[in-house]
């Protein structure tokens, strides 16, 4: 017999805005399996990302609706090194036609 664990789905999405800079913090459970992770925007531009697989604990307690202190402490962030001022692509101008 199949546990209830398999058939428990849970998301949850919190934005948080502060002046130009925005956190998204995201949590998925499907099919007893679950995810989290963090983007870091910075003048709608991603500059960092981070996701983790939720540990069986995490899953549990998130099941049971409790709160998990510090779920995102322990991420380790991958920076984007695209996000440097002056690093723009080059357009080339068209040609007006006659």
């Amino acid at each position: 017999m199949k546990s209830l664990t398999k058939k428990f789905h849970f998301h949850s999405k919190q934005h948080c805005q502060h002046g130009g800079k925005k956190t998204v913090r995201q949590v998925s459970i499907k099919n007893g399996k679950g995810h989290k992770s963090i983007v870091y925007y910075d003048q709608n531009k991603m500059v960092a990302k981070a996701s983790e697989k939720l540990k069986q604990g995490e899953v549990e307690l998130i099941k049971v609706g409790k709160f998990i202190p510090g779920l995102f402490k322990s991420m380790k962030m991958k920076s984007r090194k695209s996000h440097k001022k002056g690093h723009k692509k080059s357009h080339k101008k068209t040609q007006k036609r006659k």
